[in-house]
Parts: structure tokens; sequence; C-alpha cells
């Protein structure tokens, strides 16, 4: 199913990953201790600006800071709104 949402000028929409639930050696991580994740999926891209050509394209994988962007949330699910200057690497 299609987002329609299109971000506007040097905007992204990123939907993050799941936080980890259990650490590599089996513990469980419970809610209150979680990280924040900071990777996650581009899924629209704004169109740039004339000073500002888009780097990043829908379906790269990136990671951004752990306060980067504005919180949303469409048809159930948490995305993140943020400019591409607070992504800080294509991963």
């Amino acid at each position: 199913m299609a987002l329609n949402i299109k971000p506007l000028s040097d905007r992204v929409l990123i939907e993050p990953v799941a936080a980890e639930t259990k650490t590599a050696s089996g513990i469980f991580i419970p809610d209150t201790a979680k990280e924040k994740p900071q990777k996650g999926t581009v899924v629209a891209v704004g169109n740039g600006s004339k000073d500002h050509t888009m780097t990043v394209k829908v379906g790269d994988t990136v990671l951004y800071g752990k306060y980067a962007g504005t919180e949303l949330k469409l048809e159930g699910t948490d995305y993140l709104m943020m400019r591409e200057d607070d992504i800080l690497a294509i991963i």
C-alpha cells in the first residue's frame, strides 16, 4: 500500500527499524531500557531545492542522529520526518 504523503523541499520520511528486544546473549530488554533506533528505511523523499539536490532515494537504509526528526504516526505506523542534512550515512 502506497503512502499518501509527499515530503517538501529537502525533507525525507523514514520508517525506523524495530527496537531490539533481546541482547546478543539472550537477555530480554524491558521497555523502559530500550534505546531509540538510529537506523531506518527511506519511504518518501522531497524534490530538494535549487541549492540542494537530494542524495538519498526511496528504499535506502540510513543512519540518523538520536534526536533527529519529528515523529509521525500514519495509518498505524510510526515514521520520522527530517531534513536530509540530519541523515548521517547511507548503509
